[in-house]
């Protein structure tokens, strides 16, 4: 299905002069382009109102749905420019089907995947001004999002709910080299728990993983580990990115889906393990294995994968009574040559044997 999103062009772009110093070090989410798409669903009219408009703010009803009850889902993704100029989006296929999977369990309507891509390819083209020079690791960061907003007090799924697309130029994650981080692992919080929402991507996660960031700050960390609520205690995921553990032996290992959010960057870094010699494995690994593989050199390293930075190397993680440092503290070779193997793909600088790329300019 192409719905053509009219594109309805802004009558104050920002000017160029402006548009180019913010391009130089956009920093992340800070600040949006010129235009933003939209569409609307009604129970009784399904999709409709498919546009490209000027970025204004969304006024809604103090009683939508979306303010009471959280029914709310986002993606985010990115473009590239290469050097060439063209532009390109990274697996937009994968963000579309689990933006479709997120709307399912939030008991939303079901956008689909080619209105997904075409709406994200829309904005790029629309704003292809602002899309940054290749060099330097800047993209176009993508947000497509979709709410309840229906006026409506009632616990039921809203009858008319609200889609939109906004960008953001974003610099590269680690502006002065590849860094890494260290982990609080959290023994008051929970991610998710079998049959809730954390395999959906959507707002509420994000809000109840606030208070365990501040506690992981308050403790020196960066970012916190998340365990599963059962006695084993099993790793999750890392604040809002997926986990991995490199083996001495060759193996990459990542926990299993259900309860954990299936990221696009974390079915890459799979695909590419036997690239870069590993064996990639899918499994529940316990806190106490983490522990005594890093003490042993059973585990050698341990990064964490998303959208936003890739990949980040993880070099140590405590807890309330131990600290513990992985690899000798410093980001490790497989952690360094799996990202630069992923933004070499994304630039255009390596071979995209997979056609994981989708040409938009």
């Amino acid at each position: 299905m192409n719905a053509g999103f009219q594109l309805l062009p802004t009558t104050h772009p920002l000017p160029a002069a402006e548009r180019e110093e913010i391009l130089a070090a956009p920093g992340f989410g800070r600040f949006f382009t010129d235009h933003m798409a939209s569409a609307t669903w009604t129970k009784e009219g399904g999709w409709h109102d498919f546009r490209v408009t000027a970025l204004e703010p969304i006024s809604l009803h103090p009683g939508s749905a979306v303010l009471h009850y959280a029914q709310e889902i986002f993606e985010g993704l990115k473009a590239f420019r290469h050097d060439d100029g063209s532009i390109w989006l990274f697996r937009p296929d994968l963000n579309a089907r689990r933006f479709v999977n997120s709307a399912r369990r939030l008991a939303l309507p079901v956008l689909s995947e080619e209105l997904f891509v075409e709406s994200v390819e829309a904005l790029v083209r629309a704003d292809e001004a602002w899309v940054p020079p290749h060099e330097g690791g800047r993209s176009l960061y993508l947000r497509p999002f979709m709410f309840g907003s229906e006026a409506f007090l009632g616990v039921r799924p809203a009858a008319q709910v609200t889609y939109g697309v906004i960008a953001s130029p974003a610099a590269s994650y680690f502006s002065s080299g590849l860094s890494g981080v260290t982990l609080w692992v959290s023994e008051n919080y929970a991610r998710a728990g079998k049959g809730g929402t954390g395999a959906a991507k959507c707002g509420g996660n994000y809000a109840s993983s606030l208070a365990a960031q501040v506690e992981a700050q308050e403790n020196g960390c960066d970012q916190v580990l998340y365990l599963s609520d059962d006695e084993e205690r099993y790793l999750e995921e890392s604040g809002t990115m997926n986990l991995f553990l490199v083996t001495a032996d060759g193996e990459l290992v990542t926990p299993g889906l259900g309860t954990i959010l299936d990221g696009v960057t974390r079915d890459s870094v799979l695909e590419l393990a036997a690239e870069h010699g590993l064996k990639p494995a899918q499994r529940q690994v316990s806190l106490a294995q983490l522990r005594e593989g890093c003490a042993s050199g059973e585990i050698t390293e341990l990064f964490a994968s998303g959208t936003a930075a890739v990949i980040t190397p993880i070099l140590g993680f405590k807890g309330r009574e131990y600290e513990q440092s992985v690899g000798g503290g410093i980001p490790g070779e497989v952690t360094t040559n799996l990202r630069n193997h992923i933004l070499n793909i994304q630039y255009g600088q390596a071979p995209d044997t997979r056609n994981w790329l989708r040409r938009v300019i």
